[in-house]
């Protein structure tokens, strides 16, 4: 779905991580169902969980809490739910077809037409060690220096997911890296962000990027019929913060794209993904 049209050629990768690079978001909706079903509530369904996929933190306890009404605070749900992680993040696993694409993606940094690659996720720095320190092999192809988690202080309060700040900043990593080298700065255009959840699908059309929409199949059932909304970045999910000059956060929020532009495309699966379509040669 979506078609590629009119865009440049892509020159730099920005990957979101939960339910994109790993199952971790498997592992969220195990770790929420057993809170819930400890106060005898109904496990989470994919219309909530898909509004919290890819948020900061305090905005997606939020909008948890106003759903599942439970007798105890946001602060307590987090610390069972903290404790469970310990458990269950560790058991994460790469998706299917993805060291396959960090591997030939890493490949191209060796030849005359380089693609560059960073991570924009969500997840602060504690809950990326507890996911990725037992995948070091796949974490390895993001360096340090372009990795751009939730909590990064450069990222203002309030300027999480789908706001683009996220991805322009992990597009900055790279662009600092290309400057020191005397070399052409890459565009927001010539950008693909890949993400599986619409407020990212959203943060990477508002950044003026490309985007690679790859959704957990229970997303994807929940947004039937509105998948070209999804694409360019139109589903609604975009709200003023709290903390924020709503007259500067509108200025300053990007702007979605166009039904139909594109500029997104959706695939069930990063397994033998079209490399030749973004025009990236693998060696």
């Amino acid at each position: 779905m979506g078609s590629h049209k009119e865009t440049p050629r892509v020159r730099a990768c920005l990957f979101d991580m939960d339910g994109l690079l790993i199952d971790s978001e498997d592992r969220y909706t195990q770790i929420t169902n057993e809170v819930l079903r400890k106060y005898g509530k109904p496990d989470l369904p994919w219309s909530i969980k898909a509004q919290l996929q890819g948020r900061p933190g305090p905005e997606a306890s939020k909008i948890f809490h106003e759903w599942a009404q439970l007798p105890i605070t946001p602060e307590q749900t987090l610390q069972m739910q903290a404790s469970l992680q310990e458990k269950y993040f560790a058991l994460c696993q790469p998706l299917p077809g993805v060291p396959a694409l960090l591997s030939n993606l890493v490949s191209t940094q060796s030849t005359d037409q380089p693609v560059y690659i960073a991570l924009a996720t969500s997840s602060n720095s504690r809950n990326f060690k507890l996911k990725s320190d037992h995948l070091s092999e796949l974490f390895s192809a993001f360096p340090q220096k372009h990795r751009v988690l939730g909590d990064d202080p450069r990222i203002g309060k309030g300027r999480g997911k789908p706001l683009p700040d996220i991805y322009l900043l992990a597009l900055e990593t790279i662009n600092a890296e290309l400057r020191s080298k005397g070399e052409t700065e890459i565009t927001p255009a010539e950008c693909l962000v890949f993400e599986d959840a619409v407020p990212g699908v959203e943060a990477g059309r508002r950044a003026g990027m490309q985007v690679i929409w790859c959704p957990h199949p229970g997303l994807l059932e929940a947004c039937r019929g509105r998948e070209e909304e999804v694409l360019a970045g139109r589903t609604g999910q975009h709200k003023e913060q709290d903390g924020d000059s709503p007259a500067e956060l509108i200025q300053s929020a990007g702007s979605p794209g166009e039904v139909g532009d594109g500029w997104a495309e959706l695939l069930g699966t990063l397994e033998n993904f079209p490399y030749e379509q973004y025009g990236i040669r693998i060696p």
